[in-house]
Parts: C-alpha cells; sequence; structure tokens
C-alpha cells in the first residue's frame, strides 16, 4: 500500500482540519456547499472530498469511535476522527487512498491546527491505530464485512423511504452512499456530442453518451469515466459544455422550448435548467430567484456559456407572489420548486444532517403557492412543467395529484413522474400540465 500520487496543493493534516471543521458547521445546521464557498480555489478539492466522504462513511466510522471510545468525545474530536476514519473506509472500497501509518500521522498532526483539538493528540493516535488494524490488517487477515448502509440518514427519513418504497429503498440509500460521477451537458450552441467526445478523446478523457435517463432521450449527456477538474475540459470557460446531473437534464427536454416562446424559469439558480432551455432553442427568457446570492451564479453561468442576449432577463423575486411580474403571460413555465433535495444526497451528503421532519409540511406549502401563482402566468395551451430534486411522494406525485384535483383546466401530460437515484442520475420527480383554455 502506497500513499497517493495525485498531488494537493493543500497538506493533508490542513485539509483534515478544515473538512473536519466545515463537519462542525454541518451539524450546527449549515449547509456544506455553503461553508465550502468561503474556502480558497486551492484548498476546495480535497477539503469536499474528505468531508463529503465523513458524511457518507458516518455510520461506520461512528460505530468504530463508539468501540473506541466508550465515552463520546467533544464534537470537535468527534469530526476530526470521522473525517480521518472515513480515509481509511475509503481505502477498503477502492484499493486506493492512503498508507495507514500517513493517516494516523496527519491526523495527529491536524489536531495541531485548531485550539479545541489541539489535546487530543494521544488519543486520535490511539484511536486511529486501532481502526487502522481493523480496516487496513496485516497481508492474510481477513479484513471487516462491507458496510451495512454507511450513510447516515434520520429515522424519519428511513422510515419514508421504507413506506414508499419497500423493495427499493435500501438500493436508494446504497446509491446516495457512493461518490456520485460527473456528468456533463455539451452545449448544443457551439458543438454536438460526438463533436465533443472527439475533443474530450484528444485530451485522453474517456466517456460515454448517456442516452436516456426513465425513456427520455437527451442529446447532450455524457459520462465521464474518470472525473476530472473543470478546468482540464476542453473548452470549460468558452461555454462548450457544463457540469448537470443526467436526471436534471430532462427539465429542457420535456419543457421543450420552441423559438420564441416566452419563457419562465422559476426558482431558477443556479441556473442550469435555464442555460440548457436557451442552447436548445432562442427563446425569451425570464430566470427568477429569491435569494440574492444565489442569484448571481445565474448570470455568471450564462456569462461563461454566451447565452446573455436583450431577450434574456435575470430577476430577483418570489415565486409565490406576483409583485415581480410584468403581467405578460408565459408560453411554458419550469418551476423547479424548493424541495427536500432528497433525491441529490450522492452530491450533497449534508442534506440528510440538515433537514428535519417538519420540513416536508413546511416545503409542501411553498411548493402549492409557487404552482398556484406560476398557474396564473401561463397562457391557454401553455405548458408548465413541475420538478422537484426529491424522493419523498409528499413533494412529488402528492402534490401533482393535488394541483391536478384544484385546477379543471389543468390537464397531465406524459411525463416520467418519479426518478429514483442510479448510477447516472439523482433522484427527481417531472409532472408536466398544459393550460386547457383560461
Amino acid at each position: 500500500m502506497t500513499d497517493k500520487k495525485t498531488p494537493h496543493s493543500l497538506p493533508l493534516s490542513e485539509a483534515i482540519s478544515i473538512a473536519a471543521q466545515a463537519i462542525g458547521e454541518v451539524m450546527s445546521g449549515r449547509s456544506l456547499t455553503e461553508v465550502l464557498d468561503q474556502l480558497e480555489p486551492h484548498e476546495r478539492p480535497i477539503v469536499q472530498s474528505l468531508s463529503f466522504d465523513a458524511l457518507r462513511k458516518w455510520v461506520r466510522s461512528h460505530e468504530l469511535i463508539k468501540q473506541f471510545v466508550p465515552k463520546s468525545p467533544p464534537p470537535e474530536v468527534d469530526h476530526l476522527l470521522s473525517v480521518a476514519i472515513a480515509l481509511f473506509l475509503n481505502e477498503n472500497a477502492d484499493g486506493k487512498g492512503y498508507a495507514a501509518h500517513t493517516i494516523v500521522d496527519q491526523a495527529v498532526s491536524a489536531c495541531a491546527n485548531y485550539d479545541k483539538t489541539m489535546y487530543a493528540k494521544g488519543l486520535v493516535n490511539a484511536v486511529l491505530r486501532k481502526v487502522g488494524l481493523i480496516v487496513q490488517p496485516p497481508e492474510g487477515e481477513a479484513r471487516f464485512p462491507p458496510d451495512p448502509i454507511p450513510m447516515f440518514v434520520p429515522p424519519w427519513w428511513r422510515a419514508n423511504l421504507k413506506r414508499n418504497y419497500s423493495k427499493a429503498w435500501q438500493s436508494i440509500l446504497f446509491s446516495q452512499a457512493k461518490r456520485a460521477p460527473l456528468i456533463l451537458r455539451v452545449n448544443q450552441k457551439q458543438y454536438s456530442r460526438e463533436q465533443y467526445q472527439a475533443l474530450l478523446n484528444e485530451v485522453g478523457i474517456a466517456s460515454s453518451p448517456i442516452e436516456e435517463v426513465a425513456g427520455v432521450k437527451l442529446g447532450s449527456a455524457l459520462l465521464l469515466s474518470n472525473p476530472v477538474p473543470v478546468s482540464e475540459l476542453p473548452g470549460f470557460y468558452s461555454g462548450a459544455v457544463s457540469v448537470q446531473d443526467a436526471g436534471a437534464q430532462l427539465a429542457a427536454t420535456l419543457l421543450n422550448p420552441g423559438e420564441g416562446n416566452r419563457v419562465l424559469d422559476a426558482c431558477a439558480a443556479p441556473g442550469g435548467k435555464t442555460a440548457h432551455i436557451l442552447e436548445l432553442a432562442d427563446c425569451e427568457m425570464v430566470a427568477l430567484e429569491l435569494d440574492g446570492e444565489r442569484l448571481g451564479k445565474i448570470g455568471g453561468n450564462l456569462d461563461r456559456l454566451r447565452l446573455h442576449s436583450d431577450r434574456v432577463r435575470v430577476i430577483r423575486g418570489d415565486a409565490s407572489k406576483a409583485s415581480w411580474w410584468d403581467g405578460r403571460l408565459f408560453d411554458k413555465i419550469l418551476l423547479d420548486a424548493p424541495c427536500s433535495a432528497s433525491g441529490i444526497v450522492a452530491r450533497h451528503p449534508d442534506i440528510p444532517f440538515l433537514r428535519r421532519e417538519a420540513d416536508i409540511k413546511s416545503l409542501q406549502q411553498k411548493q402549492r403557492g409557487i404552482l398556484e401563482q406560476a398557474w396564473k402566468m401561463l397562457k391557454p395551451d401553455g405548458l408548465m412543467l413541475y420538478v422537484t430534486c426529491s424522493v419523498f411522494p409528499e413533494e412529488g406525485e402528492e402534490q401533482a395529484s393535488w394541483f391536478a384535483g384544484e385546477h379543471s383546466n389543468a390537464v397531465r401530460l406524459g411525463a416520467p413522474g418519479q426518478i429514483l437515484p442510479t448510477d447516472v442520475s439523482d433522484g427527481f420527480y417531472y409532472a408536466l400540465f398544459k393550460k386547457n383554455g383560461p
């Protein structure tokens, strides 16, 4: 067993310390994305990798902590141990990683980087040496059995999955406990999928097309055999390609924008679906977002993809209210509603730590308010696509059925409905409505 050959600009001990503090922020209720956004560019990749893996391996790491530390250690030490133990567990999973002595040494050094863990060097050293003997035993000795479901989800979350997916709930959690693949969306205003795949081949990046998800054909999706930094993707900074889950690429495809359509993307940040719509057709686009900080990401995406024009407006506003609206009806509306995000845990493993059962009811009310308002803004014969990145029926089919029951002029058209997580797609819900009359 040798150390990783991939160089990192941030020493592993510093990365462990920062990742442990990031985990602490998650446990206090902050989004990990928000925490990572505050890091320097050279810090983020390795800290994100370490913190994501610590959350994915939470159950197994805490079984080991409890085994060797009968009295729960202070949170800061617990979080540092969880980051270090995940390094052991990842090595066991794929045969790659750091040598045991390196993990122990760097984790002990990490203790010195934060005043609340400086005292714990001895404890961390002892625990990790014992963990190493279990996870990376001497040659010829049996390794510990594979993890059951190593990712944490709260009891109410697991109960919801069991109730609604009695045969699939375990596979959902197994799928979400894995590292998400890197999937691209080719900007068809610049390249066909085949042309861009040829560019990838020229620089030695292997890829394969994703032809469809849930029976819906995709024309722009590419799966990379091995993830690479976006800086290595040909033409990334000139807008040739974006990173977007294959399941998310269904949205623009199902909405099927036409030339000259007036389109609303409600709750648009960070702008991936907005951009995809504009890549497919020259539309009059309104991208709406309430969160001022996230609003800037929409403009940034459109700038990189060279999709800005005088027919594209990015507006700050509440999609459940009409105060931002100029009164002109839309041909098509994409309503990617705020939700639990229970379908995208593979990409955001902090989500189960941040959600509470009471959130679902609150989110349902928000979703209904936005559905009601958006419907008033849609032209007769117009289309509205309701989307959530959730696997909970309360945010998917229950909402679509409620809406159809409340509106006699809402005709449901063909759409995939609930999509469960797979190797190439996160979990999503899609319902498509046509407005039959005023």
